[in-house]
C-alpha cells in the first residue's frame, strides 16, 4: 500500500470519528449556536416589550410624577427563532424559572435609576446577562493523579507519624 493510500485511509476514519463526535456534542446541546450580547440585545429590541409604571424608593417628587420602574418581557420563542436550539431552550427555562411567567416570557424589572431611559438600558444589559449566564457550560475538571514524588512524600510523611506515636506509648510491663 503506498503512503497515499494510507493518508486517505486514515483522513476517512478520522472523518468518520469527527462525524460521530459532532453528532453526539450536538445531541447533548454541546455544540450549539453561541450567542453575544448584541445578538441578544438586538433580539431584546425586535422581539421584547417594555413597559413603564410608577417607582418606589427615593425620588422626592420625581417619583409621584413620572413612570421609571421598567419592566422588560421577552417571549423565549423569539430566542428559538433566532437560533437556540430546544436543549438550550429547556436549560434556560431550568436555570431562569423564576424569572420565567405564565405567558413563556423572560422577564426583568428595574428601578435602581430615577431616569426611565436608564432603566431601560440597565434592564437590557441584566436581561441580556441573564440569558448569556444561563447558557454558560463551564469546562469539565480533568481528573488527575498526583505524582510519583507527592504519593511517596505522603507514605513517608505518615511512616515518620506513625513512628512518632509508637514511641510515645508506654512499653513498661510489669511481669
Amino acid at each position: 500500500m503506498g503512503k497515499e493510500v494510507k493518508n486517505l485511509i486514515f483522513m476517512d476514519v478520522f472523518v468518520q470519528g469527527l462525524r460521530k463526535a459532532v453528532a453526539e456534542f450536538h445531541k447533548e446541546g454541546i455544540l450549539c449556536f453561541a450567542m453575544n450580547q448584541e445578538q441578544i440585545l438586538q433580539i431584546l429590541e425586535n422581539s421584547g416589550h417594555c413597559h413603564f409604571s410608577r417607582s418606589g424608593g427615593p425620588g422626592g417628587q420625581n417619583v409621584n410624577k413620572l413612570s421609571t420602574k421598567v419592566l422588560l418581557t421577552l417571549p423565549l420563542d423569539a430566542l428559538k427563532d433566532a437560533g437556540l436550539n430546544d436543549v438550550q431552550l429547556q436549560k434556560l427555562r431550568r436555570k431562569l424559572a423564576g424569572r420565567i411567567n405564565s405567558r413563556d416570557e423572560l422577564y426583568v424589572q428595574v428601578q435602581q435609576e430615577r431616569s426611565q431611559m436608564l432603566n431601560r438600558q440597565r434592564g437590557r444589559d441584566r436581561m441580556a446577562q441573564l440569558i448569556l449566564n444561563a447558557l454558560h457550560t463551564p469546562k469539565r475538571r480533568k481528573k488527575t493523579k498526583p505524582g510519583a514524588a507527592a504519593v511517596r512524600k505522603r507514605l513517608e510523611n505518615k511512616k515518620k507519624q506513625g513512628r512518632k506515636k509508637r514511641e510515645r506509648q508506654n512499653i513498661f510491663s510489669l511481669d
